[in-house]
């Protein structure tokens, strides 16, 4: 298994925020984790890139427990995470966003042929490569973001809401492109309160609720799942049933 979560504790400030949470990713999956706002779903990518650190519980990645890893050496051991609300450089340009997602590289080749793989999923960021980055739209910084996780080659790319805030035909371009790049070997795990998309485009998910897990199953299962569907109207509490 790529990555485990094992009755994962962790708090956020001063609010119990996953109370025991356990999710499974294997290699070559999309998984996705899918819950309302204030659910954890956030917390849960901090706590597996090292932002936080769990009061119990384990987190493994290739069969190593990575609770007391520091979140740089987490990058490099092959977890990268592009965060909620895209966080790029506003006043870096897009070549310089790009390269600051390579910063713990020294293979300078590499480094190249990954600057010609994010332009060849992303053309429009090689069009605007000289352009500060907090001119671009918000569907193209999105790209931006998730080409700068891409420059430091993980074998997990964690995304939080990758669709928040974007144009609907927006939406469906840059999931498609995570789907390409799951398809050219890179495991995704997806946290997004679009649940329909995001079961759309997973082989597997993991509904989250208050801190607790309600469900898994596959995408599939899932996207039929009248209690999923409630619930996402705000009618029905998944924990309770």
């Amino acid at each position: 298994m790529l990555l485990e979560l094992d009755n994962v504790k962790t708090y956020y400030g001063n609010i119990r925020a996953l109370k025991g949470i356990s999710i499974q990713v294997a290699e070559g999956e999309i998984v996705c984790l899918i819950g309302g706002n204030g659910a954890g779903k956030s917390t849960t990518l901090m706590t597996i890139s090292g932002v936080l650190t769990p009061v119990d519980g384990d987190v493994r990645y290739q069969g190593q427990s990575i609770v007391s890893v520091r979140p740089d050496n987490i990058v490099q051991m092959g977890i990268c995470q592009v965060p909620e609300g895209r966080m790029i450089f506003p006043l870096l340009t897009v070549m310089e966003n790009l390269d600051l997602g390579a910063y713990l590289r020294k293979d300078k080749n590499g480094i190249k042929e990954d600057f010609e793989k994010v332009f060849a999923l992303f053309p429009v960021l090689r069009d605007r490569s000289n352009q500060a980055g907090g001119t671009l739209s918000g569907g193209e910084q999105q790209m931006l973001a998730i080409g700068r996780a891409l420059m430091a080659r993980p074998k997990l790319l964690l995304l939080d809401e990758p669709s928040l805030g974007l144009a609907p035909i927006l939406v469906d371009t840059i999931f498609e492109i995570i789907r390409e790049i799951n398809k050219q070997g890179t495991t995704i795990l997806l946290v997004e309160q679009n649940a329909q998309l995001a079961l759309q485009f997973s082989h597997r998910g993991y509904v989250i609720e208050t801190g607790e897990i309600a469900l898994a199953d596959t995408s599939a299962e899932l996207l039929n799942n009248d209690q999923v569907k409630k619930a996402y109207l705000g009618e029905l509490s998944l924990i309770h049933i």
